[in-house]
């Protein structure tokens, strides 16, 4: 049975740079009543600032490798990586969607990746990609048909 991950905790809409909370917070930095504390992102990954897959870059292609993942035991940002991997997606557009910076998306990843929750594949090299003319010639059997 799929479980939809929860909600709770984590900031509404797609931005997870911050997160909500009661307000005031005592000793912890606020930039206003609407956005709530401040989460540094390195308090996001535990003060790791490389990331432990040292195959990810920016155009990586991310899928999630299965529908059951224990939602209970992730933080909001692995929660939200998984959710948005759902469908192949890149470590940059992750990024963006996420409002997080890169290097601390590779972070989360590298844990997701151990853990078995995602996988990560480098994008098709140019030379492994058919040549122009090859697409041209399946195109025009396919109009032919």
């Amino acid at each position: 049975m799929n479980e939809a991950p929860p909600t709770h905790g984590a900031a509404t809409g797609p931005t997870l740079g911050h997160r909500r909370a009661e307000w005031p917070v005592p000793g912890v930095a606020h930039i206003d009543r609407a956005a709530g504390p401040l989460v540094r992102p390195y308090t996001m990954t535990g003060g790791r600032t490389r990331p432990s897959e040292r195959g990810l870059d920016m155009i990586s292609i991310v899928v999630a490798a299965r529908d059951r993942v224990d939602w209970a035991a992730l933080e909001p940002e692995h929660a939200a990586i998984i959710r948005l991997s759902r469908r192949p997606i890149s470590v940059a557009e992750l990024s963006a969607q996420l409002d997080i910076p890169m290097t601390v998306v590779k972070v989360l990843l590298g844990d997701l990746i151990a853990q078995g929750d995602v996988h990560a594949r480098a994008p098709m090299p140019v030379a492994d990609l058919p040549e122009l003319n090859i697409l041209q010639a399946v195109l025009d059997g396919i109009r032919r048909l």
